[in-house]
């Protein structure tokens, strides 16, 4: 595995599969036929620009037209199926599919907006056979249940509950299972590219450090064996037939590569005087938008970690907030949710609904003593996006919206005294 975030890496799975001193010979080494990946426009500024030169066996273009493909649950843009109300969701965990259902057909869409959707996915097979690439936009991966193996056109990794995965836009893709069943949520980023988010006054080090990153090796199979090919473009799912692995990159390099990071490395940054901080404090990654300060989305986490502030009610606080907070646990308890908010479970608080602790963890927090604590076995994410995430039909029909939901917040009694006599 190449370590480092944004890197310019090459490797190469057989020796002399590079080209040396140029990206396009005439005639490349082994026979191969090379072709670049560009994630970002060619013009995009340097720092910016994200692309890979990949050599491989047969032209990723040798393919026949795509048809469409069954749907299923998958969605796109427009979210405009079924109208959003205001009101605060959330979601017990969903059951495992009850049929063989590999990642493709376990997807399922929960809303989304111009900049980002918001999937979940369950499966209990590996995809045979199969290969799945987006158009639309980067995938963010967060699995919540069972070990993975992604295997990439750029090489292969695993990936467990507590790491995640961005697998770049056009990448094509299959899920192999190392366990018998997983689940998980996935993020759809049709902005800006991720990247880690400015430091400001937090100085050079702190939060996800770039070194932490890893990209797989180059790897490659060349095989002669039918592929379904499956692409979703415009928000619609298509499919066509090849007669070889796509998986026949033998070399690459670049700085565009599908890569993962464990949340254990995240370097957690708190008050250590009073008053709990903003949670942007805990972003892991970013897509910006051209508005500076305002993101198309953030994804945070809320990782194990010391309480100390003093003279402080230590939990989130109640808040209102113009961005949209799309939240799932991968273990453990939420600090600000007593009960209700379960591992696989979801919860949505769109723009400027009001939000916070429910009743019993308000009343645990105002009641503590307020020692060092340590947040330990808990690990909560959130993706909060600049835009309404627009629910689709599923996700308001579900059996799994907990109906009740908003009742976490009824009874708080009025302590209010004038002081007046």
């Amino acid at each position: 595995m190449q370590t480092g975030f944004g890197n310019e890496f090459a490797t190469e799975a057989v020796a002399g599969a590079l080209p040396v001193g140029q990206n396009s010979p005439q005639l490349v080494p082994l026979g191969l036929y090379t072709e670049q990946i560009s994630g970002t426009p060619f013009t995009a500024p340097r720092a910016d620009n994200r692309r890979s030169w990949l050599y491989r066996v047969r032209p990723s273009a040798a393919h026949p037209p795509y048809r469409r493909a069954p749907q299923g649950l998958w969605r796109g843009v427009p979210f405009d199926e079924i109208e959003t109300p205001p009101n605060r969701m959330r979601w017990d965990p969903l059951p495992f599919p009850d049929h063989p259902t590999d990642f493709i057909d376990g997807v399922i869409t929960m809303g989304g907006n111009s900049s980002c959707a918001v999937h979940l996915y369950g499966a209990n097979r590996s995809m045979m056979d199969r290969v799945f690439w987006n158009a639309d936009g980067e995938l963010l991966m967060v699995p919540q249940q069972g070990c993975l193996e992604l295997v990439t056109e750029l090489g292969r990794f695993p990936l467990a509950p507590g790491e995640i995965a961005v697998l770049p836009r056009g990448i094509r893709f299959r899920v192999v299972l190392l366990e018998g069943e997983a689940r998980g949520y996935l993020c759809e980023n049709y902005g800006a590219l991720l990247r880690l988010p400015e430091l400001g006054p937090i100085g050079a080090n702190g939060l996800a450090n770039p070194r932490d990153f890893t990209s797989p090796d180059a790897w490659f199979a060349d095989e002669a064996r039918p592929t379904e090919l499956v692409q979703k473009f415009g928000g619609k799912l298509w499919v066509t037939m090849l007669d070889h692995s796509p998986f026949d990159v033998v070399a690459w390099h670049g700085n565009l590569a599908p890569y993962k990071y464990d949340l254990a490395r995240f370097n957690t940054m708190g008050s250590v005087s009073f008053d709990h901080p903003d949670p942007s404090i805990l972003t892991v990654l970013t897509s910006p938008s051209p508005t500076k300060g305002t993101a198309n989305l953030d994804f945070v986490i809320f990782p194990p970690r010391w309480n100390v502030a003093e003279r402080s009610f230590r939990p989130p606080w109640f808040h209102r907030n113009v961005m949209n907070e799309f939240m799932g646990l991968i273990r453990g308890r939420y600090e600000a949710k007593r009960t209700g908010f379960l591992p696989g479970g979801a919860s949505l608080h769109n723009c400027m609904a009001a939000h916070g602790p429910d009743r019993e963890a308000y009343e645990k927090a105002v009641a503590a003593p307020l020692a060092p604590e340590k947040i330990e076995n808990s690990l909560a994410f959130m993706v909060e996006t600049r835009e309404i995430i627009h629910l689709t039909r599923f996700a308001l029909e579900s059996p799994s919206l907990q109906r009740d939901y908003e009742a976490c917040w009824q009874g708080f009694p009025k302590a209010f005294t004038s002081g007046s006599s």
